[in-house]
């Protein structure tokens, strides 16, 4: 496939980092692909982790994560006390049933009244039952928005194969067709979200009399084992250590940074007036789930902060971008983990919210349907995008 490498400041804020990354177009997920032809697509799929809604889902829920993998029944008793500390209830499903209601409306309110699926890797809905259902509706071309927003095996190409695994599983591989929207880690709608909830509450912390000078942005994001993250993105591209995964995560940190700091040479309303512009910032790690011999990417977010706190820093700014809503891993891991050490360190930590239904995100879901809608056939991604890690256990 032709290279599409974007300079990322053209799709993100006014004022952001200049960033290099390709971004692949979508693989299909059918054996009848035919990119020559109008896709016609007749509905929309949501496509999402999925978690448990009740004690009695917890236990199961955290079998299908971990399926093939070999996990002690131990350890997963251990994951799921975070998950019974919030009633065996996932926060993921009911935001993702919000964000499909909001994307149709969306749609809709933009002459796209498609109608929009909603299934699961792990956890009913399951992606086999809603293209069975989306079938028996009668749609025959689906165009699927993953909830994730960066490139690397669990994050993109695992959404694809289980695209392709439903379609065999229920047999509609040669009847229906399931395309794939690209990651959109550098749609501005993404990252808005973000650079508001730093704004805020770096406005908060100034009233408090915090000095910029003593304030770290923390951004966070979902660990992965670094072979994975080395084969992220398009094979024979090179992102430096870390692969495209990394590469674009960086890239919106610096994009959120730098709409800070227009904000702040602007002089506009709850932007810091002390002398500093905005905070320093790094990136950090958390949920890692593999065995201790699997090396993974670090720093953990716990170590992150420890380090700040010997260094100074009196207050932290804690900015999810890994996810897209606030997931089990964001509300265990950060809101209390994190927070917890924190309070140990005497640091005051805000985390800052991830975007769920913010409009501009929404907005930017529609964009990317409306992309393919409209826009040309775009070729799939090559061969060895986003594989797994050499001696990776498979999902």
């Amino acid at each position: 496939m032709p290279e599409r490498v974007n300079a990322a400041q053209d799709r993100l804020s006014p004022g952001s980092a200049p960033m290099l990354v390709v971004t692949p177009g979508s693989e299909p997920g059918s054996a009848a692909d035919d990119a020559a032809r109008d896709p016609a697509y007749d509905a929309v799929l949501l496509l999402g982790f999925g978690g448990p809604e009740g004690q009695d889902d917890v236990i199961p829920f955290l079998r299908n994560v971990t399926r093939g993998r070999g996990i002690p029944e131990e350890r997963l008793e251990t994951v799921a006390t975070h998950y019974r500390a919030f009633g065996g209830v996932s926060p993921v499903n009911g935001q993702n049933r919000a964000l499909r209601a909001a994307l149709e409306a969306e749609l809709a309110d933009r002459g796209e009244p498609l109608p929009v699926y909603w299934g699961n890797r792990n956890w009913t809905p399951l992606l086999a039952d809603t293209v069975r259902a989306a079938s028996a509706a009668g749609h025959t071309r689906l165009l699927a928005i993953t909830t994730s927003a960066y490139s690397s095996y669990s994050s993109c190409r695992q959404y694809r194969e289980d695209i392709a695994g439903a379609l065999m599983t229920t047999g509609l591989d040669a009847t229906m067709r399931i395309d794939a929207v690209r990651p959109y880690f550098d749609e501005p709608g993404f990252t808005v979200p973000f650079v508001e909830g730093v704004r805020a509450v770096l406005a908060r912390l100034a009233v408090r009399g915090l000095p910029v000078a003593r304030t770290h942005v923390l951004f966070t994001t979902h660990s992965i084992p670094t072979a994975d993250a080395a084969r992220s993105g398009p094979p024979g591209v090179d992102f430096g250590a870390g692969g495209a995964y990394l590469a674009q995560h960086r890239a919106v940190a610096a994009a959120v940074m730098a709409a800070l700091a227009d904000s702040a040479s602007r002089g506009d309303r709850g932007t810091a007036a002390d002398g500093e512009s905005v905070p320093a910032w790094s990136l950090a790690f958390q949920s890692r789930s593999g065995p201790p011999a699997m090396p993974w990417l670090e720093p953990d977010v716990n170590d992150a902060l420890r380090a700040l706190a010997a260094d100074g820093t009196q207050a932290v700014v804690i900015v999810p971008i890994g996810f897209i809503s606030d997931h089990m891993e964001v509300l265990w891991d950060l809101d209390t983990e994190a927070a917890a050490t924190a309070t140990t360190l005497g640091l005051t930590m805000e985390r800052v919210a991830t975007p769920g239904i913010h409009p501009a995100f929404v907005a930017a879901l529609a964009t990317l349907a409306l992309e393919r809608l409209h826009g040309p056939v775009l070729p799939g991604c090559p061969s060895g995008c986003c594989e797994k890690g050499a001696g990776r256990p498979a999902h």
